[in-house]
Parts: structure tokens; sequence; C-alpha cells
């Protein structure tokens, strides 16, 4: 997640064929994204208390990135590489969505747990 926002900030034009035609200002979107990405990485790092909440923000992050994917699927021109590269991104936005909230359950769970022990 650290490393993905820093790519857009580092590489900002990278993102601008992804985000919506509808959707004005497309570099402040890109620069948002990137720093909730900077920020929900680095709170994965920190203790269960906090880093659960760091999953469910990249669960429901991934959640409003899906219709991006999704068009990106469907257009005739896919904002990045070829019909292929939109199919194989489209499977792991799942994946991503799945794994942040299996994180999320989890660490709630072991958060729940060492409150316990306490």
């Amino acid at each position: 997640m650290i490393y993905a926002g820093c790519g857009h900030f580092s590489n900002p034009d990278f993102y601008i064929p992804f985000v919506p035609s509808f959707l004005p200002y497309k570099d402040f979107f890109i620069l948002l994204s990137g720093v909730f990405e900077v920020l929900f990485g680095v709170m994965l790092l920190l203790k269960p208390a906090i880093s659960k909440y760091s999953a469910l923000g990249i669960f429901f992050m991934m959640i409003v990135f899906l219709p991006i994917h999704i068009n990106d699927f469907l257009v005739d021109n896919p904002a990045i590489g070829s019909y292929k590269a939109a199919l194989i991104r489209l499977p792991f936005q799942f994946l991503f969505i799945g794994w942040a909230f299996f994180m999320y359950k989890f660490l709630k769970t072991r958060q729940n747990i060492n409150i316990k022990e306490k």
C-alpha cells in the first residue's frame, strides 16, 4: 500500500487514464487516493487496534476502485495496457477486496483476544 500510494506522487500521470471522465480535478483525486493508500499502509504496521481500521479502509477503497477496473475491462481501449491486462487486473481487485475484509476480521478477532488476555 505504501509503495502504491507513493506512486501517486512520483508518477501521477500514470493514474490519469483511470480517473472517470465525469470527475473534475483529476490530479486532486489521484493525490487524495495516494494519501489514503500511504496512510492505510502505515496503519497496517501498527497494533491491531489501529491496523484493523486500516484493513477496513482498504476494503472500502478497493470497492470504490472496483467500478474503475470494471469500466477499464469493458472499454475498447483500456487505460493501461491491453484488454488482456484489464482482464487480468479485474480478478485481482476482487482478491484485494477479499484480502482486506479477511484482514479486518482477523485483526478485529486478534484485538479481542489480546483484550481478553489482559
